[in-house]
Order: structure tokens, then sequence, then C-alpha cells
């Protein structure tokens, strides 16, 4: 073959939307790009063997050495190799897919894939992102043929000559900018690799060059340190992964030891959903529901999204639905480009398809949960349920999917669907309320009252709560279902009867001056528990809106509804009610104030200094008589 020197040309279809956003957000993209273009070279010589057009001739790998002394990186194979003018066409023609190529003149047969990764012209490009010099030797397995040395030191020009390289297959030798020498690093090498090509189809090892020791003047050279050699390679990748088994093929241990290799999470995961989809797109993965130790870390959930066996990116929202992001989990989606643009993702018909089967796979399995292992499923229910009541916020057709499977935990620690708390609590043919605290031990008196005349309490104490069930009230609307927390009303605490409607007004106007509050409505009821004085309810909307606020950082100082509901049956009642407005009339009147807000919440600083000096002044006058 005779010395030759060319200009790249553009594939101008093919490059532009590439141009518009360079090539790859990350450097270290290169690695996973010239691996991938090493095992594809490997999968067409197999599919060549399997078509009875070449010899077996395996072990098939590819290996990445590193030599730090000499600033390169190399990429070998013994895959297919390539010919002069089969570097010419694609390498030297950018963007020409070498990948589509070979599958369009080798078909694989009907439902199977050719498991080709990439695009051999526009990913080889990447590594002039951190090389500046780039030289591919490559010999390819027809008989005859001639080994090929192509040179570029800007990916603009290259000079192409033969090769001395003997063996079947390509190695492309990449010489690192100087700024670029931490791949040169075999600990960042193989973090790269683990990242990038953990799963590829073919065995990848990772090796150095280690160079002689330096001897000492007059020393003899040591016998094996006449020129650098290889350190003993490592392996990289696991070319089997998990997902592509059968589930019963699969046992428990192993699920679990690919969660732990994989997500470095040495919790055990509570369960995981093997999915494995062929039409009418092609997706197979697993998925983990993590142990969540607080609210706050389901944000680390991590589900990692292959082509192929290729990994492409971390939580592509455009595929998985975002609530199902606080799960973990590896996705394979061979339907999927390796580079495609986000606006691409979000409006492109298997995509959405894709992430319908995932949601419905993930609410079937918590279905199947809930019907057939409900001991278990109530044991970390406390640890899915933000994830679960996010999802139904998040996804309509999710929730109607779970709803029964949705359980409320109740203050003495049983676990009750929607259906089963109405059935227990509710009259039929009323409209459903379910009582609920926020904090079983502030306002461990109010629920108490409830509790005491035989209705459950549900404790929903999260930050996703008071969103959840503003959602549930909307979606059950035709069953007329609300949530209501104990100090949102004394519903169910109090006797029906007459108000003496002068004695309440009297009391309203003495609470009103006591405590300065002109808003302040007060109530006379006959509560069923005696020696209940009073209790303080704020309107459950208001209240709910001000806390949502204040949960997402914004403290709107929204004003409450409050109301002051006093038992008519109550002897200091009937006292205060009598009395002047002298001092020690006023007094008790705020002590009940502050005894019926301490129920259901702490006082703030000088309300709580306050109410311990009145406390000892009214305990001293009692003592004293």
């Amino acid at each position: 073959m005779m010395a030759e020197k060319g200009t790249i040309s553009i594939n101008a279809e093919n490059i532009m939307p590439v141009i518009k956003k360079w090539l790859y957000s990350d450097k270290d993209i290169f690695v996973r790009e010239l691996v991938s273009n090493g095992c594809d070279a490997v999968r067409k010589y197999q599919r060549l063997v399997q078509l009875g057009d070449a010899q077996e001739d395996g072990p098939y790998r590819v290996d990445v050495v590193l030599n730090e002394a000499e600033g390169t990186v190399q990429f070998k194979d013994n895959g297919i190799g390539m010919k002069a003018e089969e570097v010419k066409k694609y390498i030297a023609q950018v963007a020409f897919s070498g990948a589509e190529d070979f599958l369009a003149k080798y078909k694989p047969d009907e439902g199977e894939s050719g498991g080709i990764i990439g695009h051999f012209g526009l990913g080889f490009y990447s590594a002039f992102m951190v090389a500046k010099k780039v030289v591919i030797d490559t010999l390819s397995y027809q008989e005859g043929a001639q080994a090929v040395r192509w040179i570029s030191e800007d990916g603009m020009e290259y000079d192409m000559t033969e090769s001395d390289r003997d063996q079947r297959g390509t190695t492309i030798t990449l010489y690192m900018n100087d700024d670029e020498h931490d791949f040169l690093k075999l600990w960042e090498m193989r973090s790269t690799l683990e990242k990038h090509c953990g799963f590829m189809p073919v065995e990848i090892y990772l090796s150095e060059v280690k160079q002689p020791e330096a001897h000492k003047e007059g020393e003899e050279p040591k016998e094996d340190a006449e020129s650098a050699k290889p350190q003993e390679p490592q392996k990289i990748n696991d070319p089997q992964p998990l997902w592509l088994r059968k589930p019963s093929d699969v046992t428990e241990e192993e699920y679990r030891e690919f969660y732990h290799k994989v997500f470095h999470d040495y919790d055990e995961p509570l369960f995981w959903i093997h999915l494995n989809a062929e039409y009418p797109f092609n997706l197979k993965g697993i998925l983990y529901f993590p142990k969540i130790k607080n609210e706050f870390s389901a944000s680390e959930g991590v589900i990692k999204l292959y082509n192929n066996q290729v990994f492409v990116a971390d939580n592509i929202k455009e595929v998985i639905p975002e609530f199902l992001m606080l799960l973990k989990g590896a996705i394979d989606c061979p339907d999927l480009p390796l580079n495609v643009s986000r606006s691409f993702l979000q409006n492109d018909g298997y995509v959405k398809k894709m992430a319908a089967y995932i949601t419905r796979k993930v609410a079937d399995r918590l279905v199947s949960e809930f019907n057939n292992k409900r001991d278990d499923y109530q044991k970390y229910w406390d640890d899915i349920h933000p994830f679960v009541k996010y999802g139904c916020i998040k996804d309509e057709k999710f929730y109607e999917r779970v709803k029964n499977a949705i359980l409320y935990k109740t203050t003495d620690g049983a676990y009750l669907t929607l259906e089963e708390y109405k059935a227990k609590n509710c009259e039929e043919g009323k409209d459903a309320v379910l009582f609920y605290a926020s904090d079983d031990k502030r306002q461990a008196q109010m629920i108490k009252l409830y509790t005491d005349q035989g209705k459950d309490v549900v404790l929903l104490n999260t930050l996703i709560d008071n969103n959840f069930i503003s959602f549930l009230e909307y979606a059950e609307r035709d069953a007329k279902i609300t949530f209501r927390r104990v100090d949102a009303a004394a519903e169910g605490l109090t006797e029906e009867g007459e108000t003496d409607e002068t004695m309440r007004l009297a009391l309203e106007k003495r609470f009103r001056d006591c405590t300065g509050d002109q808003e302040l409505e007060v109530q006379l009821k006959s509560f069923k528990d005696e020696d209940m004085i009073a209790m303080i309810t704020v309107d459950e909307q208001t209240r709910r809106f001000s806390d949502m606020s204040k949960a997402w950082g914004r403290d709107l100082n929204l004003p409450e509804k409050r109301t002051l509901v006093l038992n008519s049956k109550h002897a200091l009642i009937g006292w205060i009610a009598k009395q002047d407005s002298d001092d020690d009339a006023r007094d008790v009147c705020r002590q009940v104030v502050d005894l019926a807000e301490m129920a259901r919440q702490p006082l703030v600083a000088e309300r709580m200094v306050e109410f311990l000096h009145r406390s000892n002044l009214l305990l001293t006058k009692i003592v004293n008589g």
C-alpha cells in the first residue's frame, strides 16, 4: 500500500447537530466510545463466525493499556479489523456509521439484536478532545489483507501507511494532551471504565506499563528490567449482567449481590422488579426499592440507563418518570441512541411508552406485594410510602393502580387501607372523615380525645403528606373523603345540644379581651370528656396551606382561623362566666387558652415564660388561700 495523505471529509447531514453542541459534555466519554468501538469490532467478527464467513478464534477481548511514561492510552481489540478502504470510509468520513453499514449487510435474524453498539465514525473523534495525536493500527480478518496505520494530530488531516501489525483487530493509541494525564492513572481509568463500560458485552481488561526501575551507576541492569512490561490485566466488566437473564434463573442472593456491587449500598434492598419487554420496544432492567433512612435520603436514588450494555447516563427523567428516581436500578434500552437531545426524548413516542410501561410494572409489583405478602409489605411501608405518595401526586394513572395498596399507619401502630379505615371509623351513608396527627408526641392529648371515643387516628408526619392528602381529597372527590387533623375541629368529641348563646357571647368577649385577639371565635360545647376544659381548633385548609408554604421555605405568615372551644359542663367555665373582669379571672382565662394551645403545639419562647410565671402565681394564691 502506498503512503497516503488526506483531509477528513464531513458527512454534513449527520455531523451538523453535533457541531451545534460540540461532541459531548464530559471528556471521559472518549473511553466509552473507543471501548464501544472495540466491542463492536469483536461482535462483528463473532457474527461472521455465526454465519460461517470467518473462523472461530477466541477468546475475544478489549484491552485498555496505560503508559504514563510515554503519555499514551491504547485501546486494543481482536475484532474484525479494517482494510485501507474501510479506514478511509469509516474514519476519514466523519459520522459515517460503520455499525449501520455493517448491519445493513449482515442483518440479524428476525427477533434478534445485532448487538452492535455504536456509530464508529463520530464516536471515534471524541478522542481528539483529550489527545494531541491519534494512531490507528488495524488488520482486517480477510485473507491477504494488508495492515494499515492511520495517524492524525488534529482530526482534520491524516497520514495513512502500511502497518507492521500481524494479528487481526485494531489498536487505537492516544498521545494524551499534557493537561489530560489524569487519565493515565490506573485508579482514574478504572473508575471511568467501571462507570461507562462495566457491563459491555465483550470482556474488557485494564493494565498499565511499568517502566524499569533505574539502576545505580556501576550496577548491572536487572534481568527483568530490560524493557517496560505491562502488569497483570484487571478484568473490568461483567459481560452478562443480571438484567439479561430470566427472572426465574436469578436467585435472591444474586439480586442482592448485584445491588451492593453496582450501587455501593450495603443496606439490604426492600424488594425489586425485573423488567423484560420485547414489544413494542426492547427494554430490560432491574429496579430496586432501597431502604430510605430518612425522607431526605430519597433523593439519593440512582437509575442507570444503558444502551446495549453501554452506560448512557444516570437519571434521565424523560425515560424514567421523575418519581421513580427515588429507586435504584439499571435499565437497558437498545432502542435509544447513545447520544441524543433531551428535546428528542421528550417528544419521542417510544420513550413515552417506555416510561408508561415502567410505571405500570412498578405499580403492579406494589399491588402484588400488598396482596400476597401483606405482613412483609407493612414492615417496609414506612420506608416506601414517600415514594408511593409522590408517585400518586405526579401520575394519577399510577394512583389508580396502587390506591388499594396505600396504607395509613395509625397512632397505635396498625396499618389500614382507606376502605378499612372507613369501615371501622365512619358511619355508612355519611361523608368519610379521616382524623390524623402530624406529631404523635406533641398532639398526644388531642389524639387521646379521639382514641378514647374509639376512633383511629392516622399518623401523617412527613413533608409530602400535606400535598398528598390535598391530592387525595381531589382524586376521591366523588367519594367525598376529607382529612382533618386532630386540632382542626371538635367533631366527634362533643355532644349534640343547644348552646346558651348569651353565655357564649359573654365568654367570647372575655377571652378576646384577656388574650388581645379580637378575631378569636369562641364556641360553647358539651364535651364527652367531662374533665376537658377547652381545646383550640384551627381551620384545616388555612393551616394546611400555611404548613406547605413553610415547608418550601416561604413562610407567608398567613393568619389562621382559630376557635376556642369551651366545655360547658366543666365547673371552671361556669366560674369564669360569673366572675368580674379582675386580675384572677384574666389570669385563669389566659391559663385556659395556653393549656389548650399546648395540647396541639409548643408555646413560643416569650409565651412559655409568661405561662410558667402565671402558673407559679396561681399556685401560690391557692396555697395562701
